[in-house]
């Protein structure tokens, strides 16, 4: 796709595939579930004919990355994903070298808890979708939204090994992305068990957006299906592991210069970070945090949905520094 370069990198005790493109400072893209390097795919381009080299890589668990063991999700946690990074960063830059990171969804996660660990490695950050989060005594994102959704919210489905891998298969993979990428419901995602989405039973057919092609979705899903969905489901079985280890950054601060872009129909801005995102905890959290933007009509997959704009506003913040 337009000269985009692909190679594997060792690092972590990983095979990590990488995605790149152009010439001069790095920014480096973290994609989100169920998603790969693909979902960069403009912003790639776009960032090396402005000047930049863009790396995506497929992020533990997923697409051409190999190495993880998927059978044992307590080793997905934000300390394995982080040194991931790390690793791939000091394989493909000079030693100690700052680089610019983006993330989206699972990645904003990632990118978050990268700059809390290493700091000294991230010039500037840009997150999609998924505001900082910061570590809650009352509770895992599991737990809390077993609390207020039920049992049939997909954290909490996505917990008991080869459940919900059968439900998806059941399914199929191409179906279950295509009601994935495309919800745009006021509810979250509630999967039934032995009846699929709730909100898109499984023989309803699924209207592709402008910004999805029958082709996008056949190159997500020809990789799912050749690697599972367990190591991608793993990052949220991980979840409680997560706050237990992460209970010593309680209160810690973000101190890396961050912008934050969400669409106001995000299942994540609506349900979970709006008053977080408008309220003084956010500013509190990350000191650094130069921008907050709300882009109208604009839902989860906000970097495919709206690629340019994102590519704009992206630039527009990196060349600051």
């Amino acid at each position: 796709m337009e000269e985009i370069q692909h190679m594997t990198v060792s690092a972590n005790g990983l095979n990590i595939h990488i995605a790149e493109k152009g010439q001069g400072p790095l920014v480096l893209l973290l994609h989100g579930f169920p998603e790969l390097w693909y979902s960069w795919r403009h912003q790639i381009v776009y960032l090396a004919d402005h000047g930049y080299r863009a790396v995506a890589p497929d992020l533990r668990g997923y697409g051409g990355t190999t190495g993880a063991p998927v059978n044992d999700h307590t080793k997905f946690t934000f300390h394995h994903l982080a040194g991931d990074i790390i690793g791939l960063l000091d394989a493909i830059t000079s030693e100690g070298e700052k680089v610019f990171v983006v993330g989206h969804d699972w990645g904003a996660i990632i990118a978050w808890y990268l700059c809390m660990f290493r700091p000294d490695r991230v010039k500037a950050l840009v997150t999609l979708s998924l505001p900082f989060v910061p570590w809650n005594p009352n509770g895992d994102l599991v737990q809390l939204s077993r609390h207020v959704y039920g049992e049939d919210h997909y954290m909490v489905r996505f917990q008991e090994p080869g459940e919900i891998e059968a439900e998806v298969a059941k399914m199929g993979i191409p179906a279950f992305l295509k009601t994935f990428f495309t919800h745009r419901d006021a509810e979250p995602y509630y999967i039934s068990k032995g009846n699929g989405f709730r909100h898109s039973p499984g023989d309803a057919p699924v209207t592709l957006p402008h910004w999805l092609s029958e082709e996008d979705v056949e190159y997500f899903a020809r990789h799912l299906v050749k690697t599972g969905i367990t190591g991608p489901v793993n990052y949220y079985r991980a979840l409680h592991l997560n706050w237990e280890l992460t209970a010593a950054w309680h209160g810690a601060k973000v101190t890396v210069p961050s912008k934050y872009i969400v669409g106001d129909l995000d299942l994540m801005y609506k349900m979970f970070a709006k008053d977080y995102i408008h309220g003084d905890g956010f500013k509190r959290d990350v000191p650094l945090l130069e921008e907050i933007v709300i882009m109208k009509g604009v839902a989860h997959f906000i970097n495919q949905e709206k690629p340019h704009e994102i590519s704009k506003h992206i630039i527009e913040f990196l060349s600051k520094f």
